[in-house]
């Protein structure tokens, strides 16, 4: 499938087919990793990956704390 490089602020982004999304589970807000492969000259979109051990309710609940107090915990780390 062929897509069209768009700017968005100041970042350039790229949209994904809704039938992709969907067979992936993935939609608006979803986490992914982004990598690239200098080596192949590609992209790789993937899920992030897992920490084993990690339970995944925790993982969202940190991630959840982490926005809610994202500039208290910047300041802190100062």
């Amino acid at each position: 499938m062929r897509r069209t490089l768009f700017r968005t602020g100041n970042s350039i982004a790229v949209s994904l087919p809704r039938d992709a999304l969907d067979k992936l589970g993935w939609s608006e807000g979803s986490e992914v990793s982004v990598e690239l492969d200098e080596e192949q000259g590609r992209i790789l979109i993937a899920p992030p990956p897992r920490v084993p051990g990690v339970d995944e309710t925790f993982a969202k609940q940190l991630d959840a704390f982490i926005e809610e107090y994202r500039s208290a915990l910047e300041a802190l780390a100062r």
